[in-house]
């Protein structure tokens, strides 16, 4: 019996291991986008619901029925590199543009449980027209309706709008397109990761989104707050980073956030909390890194097949490591990528026009940039410790083993 148990402990174990890592990839995860994963977070939602407080102080709010479960990332220091990207064609990230108009249109669906894209339209030019600092919205400018169709179309990709008659895509060629949505308004106020609502803001302190009031200001190492808060704070800072960073580096925390990790309270709680969701720890003299085998945590890899950028990447990391610790002239590596482009007249085909090894390079480095690999400053790079991960070593030799005579 005990046997047993053991071995059905070991399954409920790796089920919210992978629920952990599904949410991690997914804050917004649905029935209709990943049925196995949303099924094993409504079986453990309790103890989920628990373990994202205790270890990262994040909420996850799940809702069986409506078919959504929604982990709240907050961050003091919000990703600026993972921007919300364009479900059509090459899944560009939203532009400034783009981001303007989804926030009024997410505003404006708060009305009703049904719309049509022309309301929304009628009620998006009337609402940017009352704003000075906004572009008035006009729907006989093909650019904005591109960029008011990628906002419905990023809305129904999270499951806030369906279409129910029609295609948003109508709307591109025609501004007087029939489309009609039915609108999750339960699913729509869940999309805003804050504490806060951004109505109740004092003069439109957006900092004030992100700030936590369960921490006392524990940030600060000169306020007063006790013990209990601050330690929570340490813990849930870095477990934060842990689990949505590629790599974290001791020299971008804060003394106290070091002396915690260096901590036998802090390296314990770090290690739980990395080994539950089933991923490894490794412990460098630089820092530490959560590694998930699976690769479910994710929603980007490196290297990743089928990728210039990344190929490019891989490219320039050598050049780059071949340089360390000093640090290598982005022009240098834009010479590298076009000698490539001549001696492999077949490669990277889409970069081809002018100023492509320009734009290729800077992929590159924008994507080694987000996997904490280089650092880049005054147009040059330098390699960080953990593309040292990345780096060729020289051939083994294995000698050959004797073949062995059949019978």
């Amino acid at each position: 019996m005990s046997d047993l148990r053991s071995e059905l402990d070991r399954e409920r174990a790796a089920e919210r291991a992978q629920a952990i890592r599904a949410l991690l990839a997914r804050p917004l995860l649905t029935r209709d986008t990943a049925a196995a994963d949303f099924a094993l977070v409504v079986r453990h939602r309790a103890d989920l619901v628990a373990w994202f407080d205790t270890h990262a102080g994040w909420r996850l709010i799940v809702e069986p029925r409506a078919g959504y479960a929604r982990l709240m990332k907050t961050s003091p220091r919000p990703p600026v590199d993972r921007p919300a990207r364009r479900p059509r064609g090459a899944r560009s990230p939203l532009d400034r543009r783009r981001y303007t108009l989804l926030c009024l249109v997410a505003a404006e669906l708060l009305a009703g449980p049904v719309t049509t894209i022309g309301i929304v339209a009628e009620r998006l030019a009337q609402a940017s027209a009352v704003e000075p600092d906004i572009a008035a919205f006009d729907s006989s400018r093909h650019d904005d309706r591109r960029a008011y169709v990628d906002a419905l179309l990023v809305l129904e990709e999270l499951g806030v709008l369906t279409a129910v008659d029609g295609s948003t895509d109508a709307y591109l060629q025609h501004a007087d397109a029939k489309v009609l949505y039915r609108v999750d308004s339960g699913r729509l106020v869940r999309l805003l990761a804050a504490r806060q609502a951004p109505s109740r803001l004092p003069d439109r302190d957006v900092a004030a989104l992100v700030h936590e009031p369960r921490y006392g200001g524990a940030d600060d190492p000169a306020a007063d707050v006790s013990d209990e808060q601050r330690n929570r704070w340490l813990r849930h800072s870095i477990v934060r980073r842990l689990l949505d960073d590629p790599v974290v580096y001791f020299s971008d925390l804060s003394d106290a956030q070091r002396a915690y990790a260096a901590s036998i309270t802090g390296r314990r709680m770090l290690r739980t909390a990395v080994a539950d969701a089933g991923m490894l720890l490794e412990e460098r003299a630089e820092g530490l890194l959560a590694v998930d085998p699976d690769a479910l945590a994710t929603d980007e890899r490196f290297p990743a097949s089928g990728s210039v950028a990344g190929q490019a990447a891989l490219l320039l990391l050598d050049t780059v490591l071949a340089a360390r610790p000093d640090p290598v002239d982005e022009e240098q590596l834009v010479g590298q990528l076009a000698a490539r482009f001549a001696a492999v007249p077949q490669w990277a085909r889409t970069y081809r026009s002018d100023g492509g090894p320009q734009r290729l390079t800077e992929e590159a480095l924008a994507l080694l940039d987000r996997f904490g690999l280089v650092d880049r400053a005054g147009g040059s790079v330098r390699a960080l410790p953990a593309a040292a991960r990345y780096a060729i070593g020289a051939p083994t030799v294995v000698s050959p083993t004797p073949a062995r005579s059949r019978r």
